[in-house]
């Protein structure tokens, strides 16, 4: 299964060039020039049948509310480097893609 996510927009476009075998769309490819609300990355993730990939506690606020698909891989860091990021994605990719495979499951949380 390839992994499939929309990088939120506080994770670095280069995150992308990082993890070639993934499916990575940074939030900023979506609508160039054009600031999106969680809310539209959301509906646009699960519209396309994309993972979210974010910093940011909002998203696991919208699952709450409205279930899954879309999952969220949600990072649980400080300010670290995207190559940090990629190399912790890339060593956990088993992982992650057995919680995508999981039906029951809407959430995964990584700490760095």
């Amino acid at each position: 299964m390839k992994i499939r996510v929309v990088a939120d927009e506080n994770i670095s476009w280069r995150i992308k060039k990082l993890i070639p075998a993934w499916d990575i769309l940074p939030s900023n490819e979506i609508n160039p020039g054009k600031r999106l609300t969680d809310s539209f990355i959301w509906k646009f993730a699960k519209q396309n049948n994309y993972s979210i990939l974010t910093f940011d506690e909002d998203f696991f606020e919208i699952q709450n509310i409205h279930s899954f698909p879309p999952k969220i891989i949600w990072l649980r860091t400080g300010n670290v480097s995207t190559q940090l990021i990629a190399e912790r994605l890339k060593a956990l990719e088993s992982e992650i893609g057995n919680f995508l495979d999981n039906s029951e499951i809407g959430i995964y949380e990584i700490y760095l």
